[in-house]
């Protein structure tokens, strides 16, 4: 039986059909749902395997990146949310997404704590990126979502992607613990600290990075393509994701 994935859609969310088609291809069924729907019957969430939060301008983001989205969940779902997490669910969010994950309190939920203490904000050139990045995996991280995985190339598109902490001591929690799950490589495209793309949480089944693995399922989308690019995909991320939950 394949497991399930629940992918938001919604006022401003616009990578939700790619994110749907990349746990499809991973093995997974896949079905988007407004967020209106989740809303309205919380209890929706305990019939799915994983919880997506995909990429776009939630609300517009005209009070932050994600932030409205963050509340709306933190306020009318947070509950349900937190039991999804404790019986075994896997959280990803991407772009917009992560920055909700981390504005709901979702991560990096360091001691079980929901306040919220990482941000994404303004890249620090104070421009939109739309560029490709490689990016390093921390084998010792216990990420679901990238164990196993190498370096690789990821496509970025963000105008608040800047990774920062609210204070040098949670930075040194979430190396202590191997919660940077990923890394930018050979160079920092927005300023981030530590040169940080995506984080996880201590169970290592909610993650949010930046880069999008949704907009890499195919190696023909690569620059390099007409190279013959043999690289790994981030399609990668959501078969790693699959396959941990299907043993699970």
């Amino acid at each position: 039986m394949k497991t399930r994935a629940l992918v938001v859609a919604g006022y401003g969310i616009n990578a939700d059909e790619e994110l749907a088609v990349a746990f499809q291809l991973a093995g997974a069924e896949a079905e988007r749902r407004h967020v209106a729907d989740l809303v309205a019957e919380p209890a929706l969430l305990a019939a799915y395997d994983y919880l997506a939060f995909p990429g776009g301008f939630s609300f517009g983001d005209h009070l932050g990146s994600g932030l409205v989205l963050a509340q709306l969940f933190r306020r009318k779902l947070y509950p349900e949310l937190s039991r999804f997490v404790a019986d075994g669910g896997l959280v990803i969010g991407i772009c917009n997404g992560f920055q909700t994950l981390v504005k709901t309190g979702l991560l990096p939920a360091l001691d079980g704590s929901s306040r919220p203490s990482v941000s994404l904000v303004h890249n620090q050139q104070g421009r939109f990126i739309d560029d490709w990045v490689m990016v390093e995996v921390d084998p010792a991280s216990p990420c679901v979502w990238t164990q196993g995985l190498g370096r690789r190339w990821l496509p970025i598109r963000h105008g608040e992607g800047r990774f920062v902490t609210d204070t040098p001591a949670t930075l040194a929690r979430l190396e202590a613990g191997h919660l940077v799950a990923l890394r930018y490589h050979g160079g920092n495209p927005n300023g981030s600290v530590a040169d940080i793309a995506g984080i996880c949480d201590p169970t290592g089944r909610v993650f949010g990075l930046m880069p999008h693995p949704e907009a890499f399922i195919h190696p023909e989308v690569h620059p390099a393509r007409r190279h013959g690019y043999e690289g790994g995909l981030g399609l990668d991320v959501f078969r790693q994701a699959v396959a941990w939950k299907s043993r699970a």
